[in-house]
């Protein structure tokens, strides 16, 4: 059972699931871009020089790309700015300073609605245009644990689970108050918590057996 949820969630693997639905969702990210023109400037939120490699277009020089993590990154192409930043407070960019604001797998790392209200308008001052994915907080499997309905479980055994095993994207944590903060970092939205936050946004709904696996909001 282990063994199938690996494959179907985990990024590492070049067929899972999650990776398929990525290169899906690009898809639908081009074809929201098509009628742009010019060079356009893409501040990306918790994105990575991977990603945009991944995806094929991170030597194409129409792009210009700002990455926003909590590690900088090093030795990029000309292209590319990595900055250490914070998603809730991006004031050293002005107003509308990017043509579009990108990410993926982001919000939903921000502890409490509140943060991630406060990341929402940021990304809505920064671009007009904005392309943003979450997972769906329903989905049965939960995406960075791959644990079924880990998402529910009560905060002590979440954090019982993660002091003694490996799950997911995380090694075993033994200390109890690491373990708890990490569990508490993940803040799944559910589709009408999401809309709240991108209220002038249409909200795509991506698929997997007939469930929602994870949102998209996105805005002209």
């Amino acid at each position: 059972m282990k063994n199938i949820l690996y494959k179907l969630v985990d990024i590492k693997n070049e067929n899972s699931l999650s990776n398929q639905m990525r290169r899906k969702r690009f898809e639908f990210f081009k074809e929201f871009i098509s009628d742009l023109k010019g060079k356009i400037r893409i501040l990306d939120i918790g994105g990575t020089y991977l990603y945009w490699k991944q995806m094929g277009i991170a030597d194409n020089e129409d792009f210009e790309f700002t990455l926003v993590n909590l590690k900088k990154e090093e030795n990029l192409p000309k292209n590319f700015i990595s900055i250490e930043g914070d998603a809730r407070d991006l004031s050293q960019f002005d107003d509308n300073n990017f043509d579009i604001v990108f990410s993926n797998s982001t919000i939903e790392h921000l502890g409490n609605y509140d943060n991630q209200h406060r990341m929402a308008s940021e990304i809505r001052r920064l671009a007009i245009r904005y392309f943003i994915q979450t997972p769906n907080k329903y989905f049965p499997i939960e995406p960075h644990f791959i644990f079924p309905f880990f998402q529910f479980l009560p905060l002590g055994f979440r954090t019982f689970l993660v002091q003694h095993f490996s799950l997911g994207n995380f090694e075993k944590i033994p200390e109890k108050e690491k373990a708890r903060q990490t569990c508490e970092e993940i803040l799944l939205l559910s589709k009408k918590e999401f809309s709240d936050l991108f209220s002038d946004a249409e909200i795509f709904e991506e698929k997997f057996c007939g469930l929602t696996k994870s949102f998209i909001a996105y805005k002209k």
